[in-house]
């Protein structure tokens, strides 16, 4: 049973971080972004728009004070988790490779 639940929230964080994607890389093309300056604001873009799911998600919850903090930072963490593996599987990484980029993605995110 908690494999099932923990497939389930993997699944919809993957979800939100893939439409992350295309909403911002959207956005970042309407400004006429390239580079640097597109991979910045892609990164930040992702990253507000995983905050923003795990506030509303918390809010659903009907969480507060310190059990809000540690559910938004376990589902912030989760989401970027998500969302480099995503990145390096599409990138067909495998073994070190993987995890080197896994862990340098999510220390720029976070």
């Amino acid at each position: 049973m908690k494999k099932i639940v923990i497939a389930a929230l993997l699944g919809l964080f993957a979800a939100t971080s893939f439409a992350a994607d295309a909403a911002c890389d959207a956005k970042a093309a309407e400004k006429k972004l390239a580079g640097a300056a597109k991979e910045s604001f892609v990164t930040k873009c992702e990253k507000d728009t995983i905050k923003a799911s795990c506030d509303k998600q918390a809010a659903d919850k009907k969480l507060a004070g310190a059990a809000k903090n540690s559910f938004e930072k376990k589902c912030s963490s989760d989401a970027i988790n998500a969302s480099c593996d995503k990145e390096a599987a599409g990138k067909k990484l495998a073994g070190a490779a993987k995890n080197s980029y896994v862990k340098k993605c999510v220390k720029d995110m976070l």
